[in-house]
């Protein structure tokens, strides 16, 4: 059996939801098994899984361009791990759930993911995971032999459930894991554990990360190992200097528990971080020499590069407006810049980094010509050739396929709204333009790819309409078959009474340019029995941020179910892109916002509903609210608070007030350092503006938000106060940045919000 290439998992993100108060006796009163036979979304529909969707997997390719998945066993116990022929169809059971089943146990593991070894004959299981921060990274990995069937658990005297990130060697002899800040390797063939690292702590880690460079670099596992197996190359984050923040658990008994954990405030010290090497057998670490000092920089990614005696960096300064590509030969412990990437805003870290023509080049993404390209650079830096060029971003690379000389990526020239799959010669053969592999079907879609570029697993959804999932030969595009069509779903959906949507752009003119004309994009839903005569009230949907798109065609979920509802009692419902938000509009629209967060957003957001109500006389000017999460939240403090004449009502949810209480790594990528941008840091807080709040005002949080801290909520509430507004609040006892843990919560929030627009925001036309 082949190793797997690569591993997607879908990830889901939680835009939205909060709140709670009792919620409107009426929406209690719905039962969960309502007919939808009048037309009308229900309210508890929403979170009875009426309108769940289906998905295909988790499913990933392996390195024969089989497709690996689990599914239940056929006796009920347990999954079984299946490998599909992509072209006949035909199952094979690689693993049988009876296999996983540890002796004295009843029941086989349940597998939470898994890794085979190189040669296939071993499979690595995790399983009895525990959440870290964000994901499950914690727990249990036994290793089944496929050839004896004999099973054993990992870490034999280590505490269960607190092993990380384990992996096989390039030869399947020994397996690499965490324990507790300290890496370990265990030969498969003995049950020998060597400890390698011996400094791990509650502040000092190695092979994996504190909470912000998990969190803005999306970092977790922290080790590689060399491919001729002989090192290990790994990460260490030493937090001991970084402040230390407190959440407080109010709910733990008679007295409360505090959790504590270092968060580096803007401004604060950093996290030190430095990169080692060590041999597999153990011995001294040698670290790499990297210039600067380790608490004002970031190495943003490490891999071997494409050998086993050298390392490729990714090392960015504080500001994140340089990003040095270095070497690092692990012998000497010396590191030479081959590749600058400078931006006069920020500069991305690059995730689609990959080898070419056998180590002598790589791959890199660079916004240096204005658009987002895809460019080979020698592996000295002596020459950089652009692949992609044209006045488009390229979103994301799906495949290189150096063989054959192709490279396929997500791109939207025209509508930055939808993605398609294009390819382009690695050579500039095919020609200047791309060629466009997606049918023409409008909205969003996604592809994996086989390791031969042949195949592909091919999600796509628009606003209307969920996901369907199928299997594509490429670059035909030829649906092999259909994996997953929510038909149900469809069905539902197709019996709803819905007002149609629709997707416009909008002109505005911006007020650092006088006369010059920005268009945005933006959606809105009107209700079924829309009469343009009448004039109906507004929810803005709101994001604005750096971070995401809010105007995407693709299926929305709850969210989108849930503005259908809103929609269909009588509310118009829309939401605006504003400059600065990540789609493939070019570098000038997404680094227009630099050091102005908080600033320009609510300019566009305001300037965009004028003219829209210029447009549209059936927008209701009385009558406009709106609500956002995060990064929305706080745009929605910042529309009520500075706009009073334009919003009436406010739903802030998980907000930052002040955005000298968020995290270094975030916050200074966009807004530079408080001591440099004073001006920006102060006029780009909701907080500052918080005495001029005039209409209705509804405050959600989480007091366990380890992200947005609660400390945000309180401190805008003591502002409201000084100033004597009155303002409503919805509080969730421990619950995180998602306001999802705990029985009914989300369902308490959607209702606490649906009765609020009730009774401040009456819907239906007049």
């Amino acid at each position: 059996m082949p190793s797997i290439l690569s591993r997607a998992r879908w990830l889901a993100l939680l835009l939205a939801s909060s709140c709670a108060t009792a919620p409107e006796r009426a929406e209690r009163s719905e039962s969960s098994s309502a007919s939808s036979a009048d037309g009308r979304i229900h309210f508890d529909q929403l979170f009875d899984g009426h309108f769940a969707a289906e998905d295909f997997g988790p499913a990933w390719w392996l390195q024969d361009n089989g497709l690996a998945t689990l599914e239940a066993s056929a006796d009920g116990r347990g999954q079984d791990l299946l490998r599909y022929d992509p072209a006949t169809g035909e199952r094979t059971i690689v693993v049988a759930a009876h296999e996983l089943v540890p002796e004295g146990a009843s029941a086989p593991l349940p597998i939470a993911d898994y890794s085979f070894s190189a040669d296939g004959e071993k499979v690595l299981i995790f399983t009895n995971t525990r959440r870290v921060w964000r994901q499950h990274t914690r727990g249990d990995y036994w290793v089944l032999d496929r050839r004896t069937s004999a099973l054993r658990q990992l870490g034999a005297g280590l505490e269960e459930s607190r092993l990380q990130f384990a992996k096989f060697d390039p030869a399947g002899q020994r397996v690499a894991y965490l324990h507790r800040g300290d890496l370990y390797v265990e030969g498969l063939a003995d049950g020998k554990i060597t400890r390698l690292t011996h400094d791990g702590s509650d502040t000092l880690t190695n092979g994996t990360f504190d909470w912000v460079y998990e969190e803005e670099w999306s970092l977790r596992d922290g080790f590689r190992w060399s491919p001729d197996g002989q090192r290990i190359a790994f990460w260490q984050i030493d937090a001991s200097q970084v402040g230390e923040f407190r959440l407080i658990d109010n709910l733990a008994g008679l007295y409360s528990e505090v959790f504590r954990y270092r968060y580096p405030k803007v401004g604060t010290t950093n996290p030190s971080c430095r990169i080692g090497t060590i041999a597999a057998e153990g011995g001294e670490v040698r670290w790499i020499d990297i210039e600067g000092h380790s608490s004002d920089h970031y190495v943003a990614r490490m891999e071997w590069a494409a050998n086993s005696s050298e390392l490729i960096l990714q090392h960015f300064n504080r500001l994140q407006n340089e990003c040095r590509v270095l070497l690092a030969d692990v012998t000497s412990g010396s590191s030479r810049a081959v590749f600058l990437d400078r931006g006069s805003a920020w500069v991305e870290e690059c995730d689609d980094l990959r080898w070419f023509d056998a180590g002598k080049r790589f791959t890199w993404v660079s916004e240096r010509d204005g658009w987002r390209h895809l460019y080979l650079v020698d592996r000295d830096g002596s020459a950089v050739t652009l692949l992609t060029p044209g006045n488009y971003d390229v979103v994301s690379i799906q495949h290189l396929d150096a063989e054959s000389g192709w490279v396929y990526f997500l791109a939207s020239p025209e509508d930055p709204t939808q993605r398609f799959l294009y390819r382009m010669r690695t050579d500039g053969s095919g020609g200047p333009a791309p060629e466009r592999l997606t049918p023409q079907r409008r909205g969003t879609h996604a592809y994996q790819i086989s390791p031969d570029g042949r195949w592909a697993i091919h999600r796509y959804s628009s606003f209307d309409e969920p996901q369907t999932v199928e299997l594509v030969e490429l670059p035909s595009h030829r649906v092999v078959r259909t994996l997953t069509d929510n038909a149900e779903l469809k069905r539902k959906l197709a019996a709803l009474h819905r007002g149609p949507s629709e997707f416009f752009r909008v002109a505005i003119e911006p007020l650092e340019s006088p006369g010059e004309k920005v268009e945005l994009d933006g959606w809105i839903l009107r209700p079924p029995d829309f009469d343009a005569s009448k004039r109906y009230p507004v929810l803005v949907h709101v994001y604005g941020e750096p971070a995401a798109q809010t105007v995407l065609d693709r299926w929305g979920g709850r969210n989108h179910l849930w503005h259908t509802m809103l929609a269909q009692r009588g509310t118009i419902v829309l939401s605006i892109d504003n400059r600065g938000t990540p789609g493939p509009r070019g570098r000038d629209w997404r680094k227009s916002i630099y050091g102005k967060i908080g600033i320009l957003a609510p300019q566009d957001q305001a300037a965009a509903l004028r003219a829209l109500q210029q447009r549209w006389s059936y927008l209701d000017p009385s009558r406009v609210a709106i609500w956002g999460w995060s990064g929305g939240g706080s745009m929605s403090l910042h529309a009520i608070f500075r706009y009073p004449e334009l919003y009436q009502t406010a739903m802030a949810i998980a907000f930052v007030a002040n955005q000298r209480f968020y995290d270094t790594i975030y916050q200074e990528r966009y807004m530079g350092l408080p001591e440099t941008n004073p001006d920006g840091y102060r006029d780009g807080s909701p907080i500052t503006h918080a005495h001029r709040l005039q209409g209705n005002l509804l405050l959600v949080y989480g007091t366990g938000d380890d992200n947005c801290h609660y400390q945000n909520c309180e401190a805008l509430v003591d502002e409201l106060i000084r100033h004597q507004k009155p303002f409503d609040m919805q509080i969730y006892p421990n619950r995180s940045h998602s306001i999802s843990e705990g029985a009914n919560t989300q369902r308490h929030l959607y209702a606490r919000l649906t009765s609020y627009l009730e009774q401040r925001v009456p819907a239906g036309g007049r």
